[in-house]
């Protein structure tokens, strides 16, 4: 049965190794959401690097994850220093598990404080798109689809929550979000 892989990307106002106490915070507060997501419903996995300390994403190891990649649109650093951003990558089993956990309980508490820590843009943050159940999708995967969606809007290759798909293709919405329409189930 098919996957949904989820990729999501920001731009920190500071970067990661930054002493400050809203980076702290902001740390602190991603340890807990991976927690409580982790155990929630329909959560399957997150790319995890075996060796990563604060900062050092592009060094890591990721595994079979792949190597660390960003979208073409960030523009800041790449060393322990200077790397300003926050990225995930987890797998799920549909779109209402994946929506339950985000926008509710504490995910929630953090989206709605999210431009205390990341900067506004008019990219894309976040993209779903379906995977094979033996298919572990890469950073590189998300990025590609990312920049797809911003470029071309959602489709099956690369979709939102309120333009998303079926892993056959067609146009599918989860109650209480999507476009509503006869050609929408």
């Amino acid at each position: 049965m098919p996957r949904l892989a989820l990729y999501t990307f920001g731009v920190l106002k500071s970067p990661l190794a930054d002493p400050a106490p809203l980076t702290h915070e902001f740390y602190d507060m991603g340890a807990a959401v991976y927690r409580k997501i982790s155990q929630h419903p329909g959560y399957l996995a997150h790319a995890e690097a075996a060796d990563a300390a604060r900062g050092t994403l592009f060094e890591a190891d990721w595994g079979t994850w792949g190597e660390f990649a960003v979208p073409t649109w960030y523009g800041k650093g790449r060393t322990r220093e200077t790397t300003a951003l926050a990225a995930t990558l987890s797998l799920w089993t549909d779109l209402r598990p994946a929506f339950d956990a985000i926008y509710t309980g504490l995910h929630r508490e953090a989206l709605i404080r999210r431009y205390d820590w990341i900067e506004r843009t008019e990219h894309p943050n976040y993209v779903f798109w379906w995977v094979a159940d033996d298919v572990i999708p890469t950073w590189q995967d998300g990025v590609s689809r990312l920049e797809h969606l911003r470029d071309h809007g959602s489709a099956p290759h690369a979709f939102t929550f309120h333009h998303s798909f079926a892993p056959d293709g067609t146009p599918t919405r989860i109650k209480d979000i999507g476009p509503k329409s006869d050609q929408v189930r």
